[in-house]
């Protein structure tokens, strides 16, 4: 299933895991330093909803909750 919303085309988008050592320099320590870096995605919230068309068809889509809550489209 690829993970894009039917109405904003909100996907899968890539991104960074930052992994810090040491103890920061409020808490008393000389400061954190990058240990590793990890590649990561971020996935949106999409659910697949029945979803009344303007012409009066209803049909299944995949639905980003943002677009739900923003009343973007008529639930069937």
């Amino acid at each position: 299933m690829a993970r894009i919303c039917s109405v904003t085309g909100k996907r899968r988008v890539s991104g960074n895991r930052i992994h810090r050592k040491g103890l920061t320099k409020k808490s008393g320590g000389i400061g954190t330093h990058i240990a590793k870096i990890s590649k990561r995605t971020f996935k949106p919230n999409v659910q697949r909803v029945r979803v009344r068309l303007p012409n009066g068809q209803v049909k299944r889509m995949w639905v980003s909750t943002k677009a739900l809550k923003a009343g973007k489209v008529t639930k069937a």
